[in-house]
């Protein structure tokens, strides 16, 4: 069912122009829907701050046809902001004080840039564990992406993220390892997810704290895993997310970063993500930037050759994890169940 604009966010006018339905609040207080909301813990970096507000919008608002939407966006002061990020934020987005008092029925908690080996030493992981601590309390669900999941493995479950020799980048080959659980009910049992990072919690880690892994790649380890309690914790490594663009984009950075000499090595093509006349067309233009030439990216010609090959199934869990959040807040509140629905048992776990 539709998001609710009931606040002035950009993001709404995009995501109507992409033909998201988007309500008004005066519209959405004349519909006789049940109201979930959700919060968005947005750590992601200035340049990829409103991108990651569409998509995590997007995948939300395309979940599930029996609730309406109310998103809350909110951010942590310790993360460092340019002016017009801080603007963007002051504006449209909600603290975290705020939220806390009004309450939430799930969250997204983004991932983020970080400095240090050490997640514990960034200037940002007390608010983060706040946070974590306070929703694990009183947030039916939180859905942990990236590097959220490796702040939670390592705080609450005392499972430290390793660093890979090489950086797991690309769409990635994935298969449901456990099909009666309903986050990944209907979904293809194989299916595609981009990842982009360098570390990782393994398999073994995540059974270690007792998390329930649902999904995992030959190539790039686990991306789907559900807390013990089958709901409480979700946790991703991938980014189902991703728009299609998303790791185009992350390309073109680090190869201009690294032609101007601010990384050591130049970066590996993603895997299963350029075709081959995509990659031909980047050879060219590396080795022409190499040699001195000032060139735009060819950005629009890569377009046309890049395939989506997750967002499907990206839909298909997210609608799942909305489902199950609406059935447990349906048993908190007292409200009548559907016919065939157990009440003491909502989600139908073993």
């Amino acid at each position: 069912m539709p998001l609710v604009a009931h606040n002035a966010l950009p993001t709404f006018d995009r995501l109507r122009r992409d033909g998201i339905t988007v309500l008004s609040t005066e519209r959405a207080a004349n519909q006789e829907i049940r109201e979930l909301h959700v919060g968005l813990l947005n750590m992601m970096p200035d340049a990829a701050l409103e991108a990651t507000e569409r998509q995590f919008y997007r995948l939300v608002g395309e979940s599930n046809p029996i609730a309406q939407f109310y998103m809350h966006p909110f951010t942590l002061p310790a993360l460092p902001r340019g002016a017009a990020a801080q603007a963007h934020i002051a504006q449209f987005y909600e603290s975290f004080e705020a939220i806390r008092d009004k309450g939430l029925d799930a969250l997204i908690i983004t991932g983020a840039n970080v400095s240090h080996p050490n997640l514990a030493d960034e200037a940002f992981w007390q608010p983060l564990i706040e946070v974590i601590d306070w929703a694990w309390d009183h947030v039916t669900s939180t859905l942990c992406s990236c590097l959220a999941t490796h702040a939670v493995m390592q705080f609450r479950h005392g499972q430290t993220r390793m660093k890979q020799p090489h950086k797991i980048w690309g769409v990635f080959e994935h298969r449901v390892t456990d099909a009666g659980h309903p986050l990944v009910a209907d979904i293809n049992t194989r299916f595609d997810v981009p990842h982009s990072r360098w570390n990782d919690v393994s398999r073994a880690q995540f059974e270690a704290a007792g998390v329930k892994v649902l999904a995992e790649s030959a190539d790039a380890g686990v991306h789907l895993a559900v807390s013990g309690d089958g709901l409480r914790t979700v946790f991703f490594q991938g980014h189902p997310e991703y728009d299609t663009v998303s790791l185009l984009k992350e390309y073109k950075r680090d190869l201009q970063l690294a032609v101007a000499g601010k990384l050591p090595l130049l970066p590996s093509f993603p895997l299963r993500y350029f075709n081959q006349q995509a990659q031909a067309l980047l050879l060219e233009y590396r080795s022409r930037m190499q040699a001195g030439a000032a060139l735009d990216f060819p950005e629009a010609l890569l377009l046309s050759q890049l395939d989506n090959t997750w967002h499907d199934t990206a839909e298909g869990v997210i609608g799942n994890w909305i489902g199950c959040v609406y059935q447990v807040t349906h048993r908190e509140r007292g409200l009548p169940f559907m016919p065939g629905i157990d009440p003491n048992n909502p989600l139908g776990l073993a």
